[in-house]
């Protein structure tokens, strides 16, 4: 399974390290990411693993989100089975 990870605030240094850490201490493995900077924010989608979290999805959903406004970001993670079905028509 894999969940999108988004991530989006004003630019700075070592944002995309803090996330990639943060996803790795939980064991979300990151597959593929893309990120760039639109005048001064920071955007970036990662699309990560979760098959073998040590966390429950809830947890992680919620520490990803807690860990981004600890950072001055807005961190939103969002199951692929919810992101694919937003997305068939």
């Amino acid at each position: 399974m894999k969940a999108v990870v988004s991530v989006i605030g004003k630019d700075g240094v070592g944002i995309m390290s803090n996330v990639s850490t943060k996803c790795a201490e939980v064991k979300a493995n990151i597959v593929d990411v893309s990120q760039t900077i639109m005048q001064e924010m920071f955007c970036m989608v990662m699309l990560v693993e979760i098959d073998k979290l040590d966390v429950e999805y809830t947890s992680f959903v919620d520490e990803m989100e807690a860990y981004g406004k600890s950072l001055g970001l807005t961190i939103h993670v969002m199951h692929e089975d919810i992101f694919n079905s937003m997305h068939t028509i």
